[in-house]
């Protein structure tokens, strides 16, 4: 078994209050999860407007597949129109 772990770091375009901020993640976060059957949380950056730093995990049998997975969650994010993506960090256990 091999768990994945994402670590994001984001800049979220327009946001101008911490409510504008909460509904692109809700989005994001919805879309990801659907498409990539994944389990997302916020880990940082709570209090900033355009700032939100997300943790995405995957579990399965093969680490391949799972590096797969969260690279394929990183390309679906960036091309995502409402967000910048700046930083990321892949870790397998």
């Amino acid at each position: 078994m091999t768990i994945g772990l994402l670590k994001l770091v984001l800049f979220i375009q327009n946001s101008n209050s911490l409510k504008e901020k909460r509904m692109v993640l809700h989005s994001l976060k919805a879309k990801l999860r659907n498409n990539f059957n994944v389990a997302l949380a916020q880990i940082d950056d709570e209090d900033k407007w355009q700032k939100a730093s997300i943790a995405v995990v995957g579990v399965g049998k093969d680490a391949k597949i799972i590096n797969s997975v969260l690279s394929r969650v990183v390309n679906f994010i960036e091309n995502f129109n409402k967000v910048n993506l700046i930083d990321y960090e892949i870790e397998l256990i």
